[in-house]
């Protein structure tokens, strides 16, 4: 899949947008990946994970037993990145505000674990998810991710597989360009408040 057909994918599903986005780092953007709008038809959910998979070398795939995603953007792409890996699925939450596994899930000791997002941004959450597997036993071999928007300057301290690189601008709300700071502001993100 090259990324003019992902790019293709989020356009048909009305998941790349334009305007002034405020990111869940806090940045702002002019574009904005909605990775949940993507991932609402199995099908092409199915298409992405199935290329992401790809991209990750034979003897890496192969040593994988896990995937692990934080919750919520990566839930439905980490499962289907396990789908795809044919390893169980599992999902961190921050019930106190520190990642960590619930509902039963665990890692056994020393278990090769693949980390999942959605979108990787600055890559704060993806290390936090890390050192979460890390606190459970797991051992974090490689990391993936729909969409690097980090401009290449995210480093997960382990191999980092995105789909697309999206190298769009970031600001600081305080630093905005005249044609962004012209537009309002949303958060289309989890983090939102409804």
């Amino acid at each position: 899949m090259t990324e003019d057909d992902v790019l293709a994918e989020f356009r048909a599903a009305e998941a790349l947008l334009e305007g002034h986005f405020i990111l869940s780092s806090g940045l702002r953007s002019s574009r904005y990946l909605q990775c949940a709008r993507v991932l609402m038809d199995p099908r092409r959910g199915a298409r992405l994970a199935d290329a992401l998979v790809a991209r990750i070398p034979e003897n890496l795939r192969a040593s994988i037993s896990a995937v692990v995603s934080p919750a919520m953007g990566g839930v439905i792409c980490g499962h289907e990145m396990a789908r795809a890996l044919g390893v169980e699925a599992m999902f961190l939450e921050r019930p106190d505000g520190v990642f960590e596994l619930r509902r039963g899930f665990r890692l056994a000791p020393g278990q090769r674990v693949l980390m999942m997002e959605d979108v990787v941004t600055t890559g704060l959450s993806s290390k936090e998810a890390i050192a979460a597997i890390g606190r459970a036993g797991g051992e974090t071999v490689a990391a993936a991710a729909l969409v690097d928007r980090s401009n290449g300057t995210a480093d997960l301290g382990v191999p980092f597989f995105p789909l697309i690189r999206l190298d769009v601008p970031t600001y600081a709300a305080d630093a905005l360009p005249p044609e962004l700071a012209a537009i309002p502001a949303i958060k289309p993100g989890s983090r939102a408040v409804a």
